[in-house]
């Protein structure tokens, strides 16, 4: 029996997503549950799974092209036993073969292993758009990402290995380029996917908040200490504890002297609701673009905890699997961004939100210390605050009791659950 598999509510108010990879062919045999197509909404990449066992049939939607909830994805032979046809091809004799396959069938084979290839090869909609574009075999570039899956720097890096082009061609008079110019060549970057969802949820927060900066430099040194001395004293099997693990679990600490700042604003702009519940979100930098999951909970939750929680959903946010419900009900947020350089941000908040602190790198730097002046481990936090819900006393005075915590983390201890 022939069933179309009708694309679900993925939730969100998605009505539609962009078909990434088929993870199956026409004719392949599925199982229940098997998945068969990652797709990529405008906030994760998620996997769909088949309904029932049987062979694929067809499928309705190229890889690359959008797909529409609610509407035929592919179609799935279920009960082969009445498929008439089949059953004749069966009972068929099959014709004679040569030993010796002709260049047809070589040419076939080969586009077919090729293709399974490329299939199985893990990588963004934009590196196999760049690909596609260069008539690459994916499977011969060697991918630096989680669990292999290919960068967009890997591809350039194999591009400019193989003196390819690694831009979008475009139509060029070379008659009227001027003697000794390099060719101009202009890529067309489609604004979708989380990169749209950015973009718009960027321009909304800068033009409906007001912002206002405050800095400050921490020393984080005994923290530090403290990191080094906990993870000495962990298994093979336990996770390492990592200083994003201590910003995030001290941040929540101080976050119960000031509630004010665990709040929003609602849209009418009469109402500031705070929030219990501290679900500290982290920018991570993916492939895709810049994603912010957060932690649910972080008051209720011990180091160990916010430790397992930082690395599940950095590796998940770099191989684009994140669930809906980590991207959603944030009410602070974390970006680190001395993890790849910089010292000072202006960084804009993530809405609905009143607050964002941006971490610099660490700096080791000459300091007075008790008339002394030693080396310190010392950071630059840049808080962008709501001018509506905070001032810049409330942000100075919660900056110092996150800054006391972090430079005396024998506080923190004393008050962690």
């Amino acid at each position: 029996m022939k069933e179309d598999f009708i694309l679900p509510d993925i939730g969100e108010g998605i009505v539609e997503c962009e078909l990434v990879e088929w993870l199956v062919n026409v004719g392949d045999m599925v199982e229940e549950d098997q998945p068969v197509a990652d797709v990529q909404t405008d906030k994760a990449l998620v996997q769909i799974p088949a309904k029932h066992a049987g062979r694929v049939e067809a499928l309705y939607v190229k890889q690359g092209e959008i797909a529409k909830v609610h509407a035929p994805l592919f179609q799935i032979v279920t009960d082969q036993s009445d498929e008439s046809t089949e059953s004749h091809n069966r009972e068929a004799p099959a014709p004679q073969q040569s030993a010796t396959p002709t260049r047809v069938e070589q040419v076939t084979q080969s586009i077919a292993t090729s293709e399974q290839a490329t299939r199985k090869v893990l990588a963004t909609p934009a590196v196999r758009r760049i690909a596609r574009e260069n008539d690459i075999d994916l499977s011969a570039v060697s991918g630096t990402g989680p669990s292999g899956r290919v960068l967009k720097e890997d591809m350039l890096r194999f591009l400019d290995e193989e003196g390819a082009e690694s831009s979008t061609p475009v139509t060029q008079t070379t008659a009227t380029k001027p003697v000794g110019q390099a060719p101009q060549a202009v890529e067309v970057i489609p604004v979708k996917g989380v990169r749209a969802v950015m973009a718009a949820q960027m321009q909304k927060s800068v033009s409906t908040i007001p912002h206002f900066t405050y800095a400050e430099e921490i020393d984080i040194t005994a923290c530090n200490e403290l990191r080094r001395d906990l993870n000495a004293t962990l298994t093979d099997t336990d996770t390492r504890l990592t200083l994003m693990a201590l910003f995030i679990k001290s941040l929540s600490v101080a976050l119960t002297e000031f509630p004010i700042v665990n709040s929003h604003m609602n849209d009418a702009g009469d109402e500031i609701h705070q929030h219990a519940a501290h679900n500290i979100g982290m920018a991570v930098d993916s492939p895709m673009g810049l994603l912010v999951p957060n932690i649910k909970g972080v008051n209720g939750l011990s180091l160990s905890d916010v430790a397992g929680e930082v690395k599940r959903l950095t590796e998940s946010g770099r191989a684009g699997r994140l669930s809906p419900d980590d991207m959603k009900g944030g009410t602070i947020t974390i970006s680190n961004i001395g993890a790849i350089g910089g010292t000072v941000t202006t960084p804009i908040i993530n809405k609905p939100e009143v607050a964002i602190v941006g971490i610099g790198r660490i700096q080791p730097l000459p300091r007075v210390v008790d008339g002394n002046i030693v080396v310190r481990e010392m950071i630059t936090v840049s808080w962008s605050g709501d001018h509506r819900v905070l001032d810049g006393g409330t942000i100075a005075r919660f900056n110092n009791r996150w800054k006391s915590l972090l430079e005396s983390p024998q506080q923190m201890l004393l008050r962690l659950k």
